[in-house]
């Protein structure tokens, strides 16, 4: 049986999908990474028995940057530090004012980072679910699910343009025509974990990546299982 395609489109105020290369000033891609478009879909519908394969993501605002520069903490918070704070133990806490004077650590405090983000950003997506093999017999069952969340705006959390902070919505797809913009944009992250198998909260990252060409204010996502996405061994994923 051949998938159904759902078709979203999605809007924003801002939006910032980082470039590997940018790791301290980010810049952001016109258009979102794979990973990045298979989050959309799965903050509107999200299953462990399935999952999300995103084919292409049409391009309809020209695109505009605009600098944005914050306060960040240079710390990263622990997720087990998390886990002991919601069991009740007590945990360091990240000191947004602190230097090197008063925590002895140039890795603690705040520092300003400047980034480089899309504003009003608008994609229209094209995707298609993919059960696991067990679970291909109720196909029509989770498409007739996405179908009716779509049409009534349920959302499994709010979907978001690369950062929380850059909140996104969406709608039934328009008639809108693609912006005609042509790019080559080198190596672009396709997904962070193994896409051929189901994941858990145990699952390692495994970075996957493909060559990126927006054609048309179209950039076509290639299948995971396909030459075109740069995969690591297995033996080195497990290491």
């Amino acid at each position: 049986m051949m998938p159904q395609i759902h078709v979203v489109e999605f809007y924003g105020d801002f939006g910032c999908f980082s470039r590997p290369e940018a790791s301290v000033e980010r810049f952001s891609y016109a258009v979102p990474p794979h990973s990045a478009a298979r989050n959309l879909m799965d903050s509107i519908y999200f299953h462990p028995q399935f999952r999300w394969v995103v084919h292409k993501a049409e391009l309809l605002m020209e695109p505009q940057w605009v600098a944005l520069r914050r306060n960040e903490v240079k710390e990263k918070i622990n997720l087990n530090a998390v886990g002991r704070f919601i069991d009740g133990e007590g945990v360091e806490p990240i000191l947004a004012d602190g230097d090197k004077a008063s925590t002895g650590s140039d890795e603690k405090g705040r520092t300003q980072r400047q980034t480089m983000a899309l504003r009003n950003p608008r994609y229209r997506l094209h995707a298609s679910i993919e059960p696991w093999p067990e679970y291909r017999k109720i196909q029509k069952k989770y498409n007739d699910i996405f179908q009716r969340r779509l049409k009534s705006g349920q959302c499994f959390q709010q979907p978001y343009f690369g950062q929380r902070e850059f909140v996104a919505y969406f709608c039934q797809p328009t008639d809108k025509k693609p912006f005609p913009m042509n790019q080559e944009l080198g190596l672009m992250v396709y997904d962070t974990f193994d896409q051929s198998r189901p994941g858990s909260n145990e699952s390692r990252p495994s970075i996957s990546l493909f060559r990126a060409e927006l054609v048309d204010g179209v950039l076509d996502y290639p299948a995971y299982d396909s030459e075109a996405v740069l995969r690591p061994h297995r033996s080195t994923e497990a290491s």
